[in-house]
């Protein structure tokens, strides 16, 4: 239903957390591949190589690290900056399209970064010369910003490198990413690894609506937050007659695709336990839907370190961290307010789960530590 009916229809915040819980996989976990749930989020956070893992562990039914690491050392999926410039995990079939999509994205990110340390650098030639060294041997950016500073001796290396991060698209190569392995991040470019070009013929409108069907209903600001790019309002207008709207509780105009229901506000979600930089905390420019401002700065840190978290009634309700030592395996848990007796037992049920699939050790705990 499209209309002025529908757009004067005000949904709330419970009905938006519903919904995204409801598209992340977070209301019951689907039984669905590993390549499937990548492809089905458009990605995910991945600025740490295990993060991934647990977000997949937490949303498909019997997911196991070998699942993932094998898609990695298959080349079917990759690690490479995209949206906001950030690490993510996608499929190599769509690295090919949304990298060019996001190439405005990447641009202004290097402007703001190192715009005046890269001042009268040929930032072409730049590329060109990045690109031929990370294709004839994948390197990490501290060998690739030595290299090249041999013919930039007066920029910084690690401007350089970056320079050539945003411009030409690499991938972070094996064994990176691979549960268990600490290897260094080296890089190639996309092309190399994948054997295949870029697809130059990639479609905004297709993106955005992989975006709502993840995140959705959702606002301009949530788009353009989401990516990083500027100027969404101008393709939303355009695709306006394709879609729903809605309004939030404070006016604001809210996007989502024709005949997606929404769930019940009413409905009571499991706990579940999110690693670190999940895209549920991190792809709406209002997080009202899944935690406050005062949670968002528990969270979040002033350096962007995102910290694993705990949802209680689909709403981020604290952190947790895993600790082991000498055999011994333990999971603390951080509640931001007193607990329930009934939220405890979830959390400990879900929470053997994750011992479990996280370690091998026999012996595992479970501490509450008093709330924050």
């Amino acid at each position: 239903m499209t209309g002025e009916g529908q757009r004067r229809r005000v949904i709330g915040i419970r009905d938006l957390n519903r919904a995204l819980l409801a598209r992340q996989m977070l209301l019951q976990r689907a039984p669905i591949s590993a390549l499937e749930a990548i492809e089905r989020l458009c990605g995910m956070q991945s600025q740490t190589p295990n993060a991934p893992y647990f977000g997949l562990w937490t949303r498909l039914e019997g997911f196991r690290q070998e699942q993932l690491s094998q898609l990695l050392q298959d080349r079917q999926v990759v690690r490479i900056a995209l949206m906001r410039s950030t690490i993510h995990l996608v499929s190599s079939n769509d690295c090919l399209e949304l990298r060019p999509w996001l190439q405005s994205a990447l641009d202004r990110s290097l402007k703001a970064a190192f715009g005046k340390r890269l001042a009268g650098v040929d930032l072409v030639r730049l590329a060109e010369a990045g690109r031929k060294l990370v294709e004839e041997k994948p390197m990490t950016f501290k060998e690739l910003g030595s290299r090249l500073r041999a013919e930039w001796p007066e920029h910084a290396p690690e401007a350089l490198a970056a320079a050539v991060r945003n411009a030409v698209p690499l991938v972070q190569t094996p064994p990176r990413g691979l549960w268990g392995n600490s290897g260094q991040s080296t890089h190639t470019s996309v092309e190399a690894w994948l054997n295949q070009p870029l697809n130059l013929q990639y479609s905004s409108e297709k993106m955005i609506k992989r975006y709502l069907a993840a995140f959705g209903p959702a606002t301009i600001q949530d788009i353009e937050a989401w990516s990083g790019l500027t100027r969404i309002r101008k393709e939303i207008e355009y695709m306006r007659h394709q879609l729903v709207t809605y309004q939030d509780e404070q006016g604001a105009e809210l996007f989502d695709l024709p005949d997606t229901p929404l769930p019940e506000s009413d409905m009571e979600p499991p706990a579940r336990f999110l690693g670190e930089y999940d895209n549920i905390l991190l792809s709406h420019a209002n997080r009202n839907r899944i935690m406050d401002e005062v949670t968002r700065k528990r969270v979040i840190t002033s350096n962007g370190i995102v910290h694993s978290t705990i949802l209680l009634d689909g709403f981020v309700a604290g952190k947790w961290k895993h600790r082991q030592d000498k055999g011994n395996s333990a999971l603390i848990i951080q509640p931001f307010r007193r607990l329930t007796q009934r939220e405890q037992i979830a959390l400990s049920e879900e929470g053997e789960r994750l011992l479990e699939f996280s370690t091998s050790t026999a012996s595992r705990e479970i501490v509450f530590e008093p709330a924050l």
